[in-house]
């Protein structure tokens, strides 16, 4: 089988060797990697200005919303933009959303992801999924404020799964987050994703979720009122303990917590804007297997705020990375989510970024033996990254492109 080599001033191979400058690797005509290392004087072959990194891990995404892109208002707030959520989610044909579906998975297999986890509420999205070369999970997430809906809503939710299923993708049920669901459906929904061994779930996303659990106060609370819709219950705490403590109300026959009582599952808690070091640790010591997701832009774009990233380094917390939706969004491109971490957090080491938009992601997807890292063996795909600085770093024109 042919080897073919390719180099660049930089190569992240992200499996410990550090960054490998005038780098290459070499890899068949599969894409499995076969070798890394650095050119030595007598190489010869061109050398790309850029970095050679794994393929991405987009760890969260709403491919399915990509027909709202440019529709929605910025700074609004979580109340408002769930607002433009109800007026503008059906604002587009049938075949308007596949078109957009379709050429947004594209676009972002062509930018390099190699992997996503990906948010679904209905099947739109389920044929492009299974037709892609792009690994994805579907997270088929559920809504529901009202107690007595919780049968339903399950009821329908697994029938959603079993659709998926049906085009051979890995998908199962998810919450969504505090403040759209019961207290009973958060528990049922959790329990039913568990068993397939995954959740993800939109966590402390903005500061008026921590209002509405902490003092049932503030416009998210206001709009619910407003709706005559149930209010989930005033806890006095940050909003993350909500969710811990609707996962133990999980009842200890369905055989989903070890014998300490602690779920180890994979579990992607996504946002974390307004993160505390008292909800980190207590999510630590109950869920061992939890990655956190930021997606930076999305944030900026809703309520102009970034999560706690020097919090949830210190805590070494295993980050990830993702683009959100094209409703709070101007693009799906990791590269934006990168440039955006460097210009607000420029201590962060590219290569770390890296890792959490690659290694990380792979990880929480249990792809981590073929994916995340340029290491022999493994099936990451390759993506060069060009326009950085001389020192290696991201620059405005930086841009990703698929190599393999």
């Amino acid at each position: 089988m042919a080897v073919k080599r390719i180099a660049a001033e930089y190569v992240y191979t992200l499996d410990g060797q550090g960054v490998l400058k005038n780098g290459f690797v070499e890899y068949d005509e599969t894409g499995r990697i076969i070798a890394t290392g650095v050119c030595g004087p007598e190489y010869e072959g061109h050398i790309f200005k850029g970095a050679l990194v794994p393929g991405f891990v987009n760890s969260h995404c709403h491919l399915e919303l990509s027909h709202l892109k440019g529709k929605f208002r910025k700074g609004t707030g979580m109340a408002g933009f769930i607002d433009q959520i109800n007026e503008l989610r059906d604002s587009s044909s049938h075949e308007e959303k596949l078109e957009a579906i379709g050429k947004e998975l594209n676009g972002l297999w062509n930018q390099g992801v190699s992997a996503m986890a990906d948010i679904s509420n209905g099947p739109d999205t389920f044929a492009f999924k299974a037709a892609t070369p792009m690994y994805t999970r579907s997270f088929l997430e559920v809504f529901g404020s009202e107690p007595e809906d919780c049968d339903a809503v399950m009821e329908g939710v697994t029938a959603l799964e079993a659709q998926a299923h049906a085009y051979g993708l890995d998908a199962a049920p998810t919450p969504h987050s505090c403040y759209t669901m019961s207290p009973q459906l958060v528990t049922a929904s959790s329990a039913a994703g568990l068993k397939d061994g995954y959740l993800s779930y939109h966590s402390q996303e903005s500061p008026e979720e921590e209002e509405l659990l902490m003092s049932g106060t503030g416009r998210m609370a206001e709009n619910r009122r407003r709706a005559g819709m149930s209010m989930p219950p005033v806890t006095g705490q940050p909003a993350l303990m909500y969710f811990l403590d609707r996962l133990s109300a999980i009842p200890e026959d369905a055989g989903l917590k070890d014998a300490d009582g602690r779920f180890q599952q994979h579990i992607l808690l996504v946002h974390n804007v307004c993160l505390t070091k008292e909800a980190a640790e207590a999510a630590l010591k109950l869920l061992p297997n939890v990655w956190w997701a930021i997606c930076p832009l999305s944030n900026i774009f809703i309520h102009e705020a970034l999560p706690p990233v020097p919090l949830m380094r210190e805590a070494g917390l295993k980050i990830t990375l993702g683009t959100d939706s094209l409703s709070s969004n101007d693009q799906l491109d990791m590269v934006k989510e990168l440039k955006c971490l460097q210009e607000h957090f420029p201590e962060v080491p590219l290569e770390e970024m890296l890792r959490w938009a690659s290694l990380n992601g792979a990880e929480f997807l249990s792809k981590e033996a073929e994916l995340g890292s340029l290491t022999p063996g493994k099936r990451p795909g390759i993506v060069l990254i060009g326009h950085l600085t001389e020192e290696g770093a991201l620059t405005s024109e930086s841009a990703s492109v698929r190599i393999i």
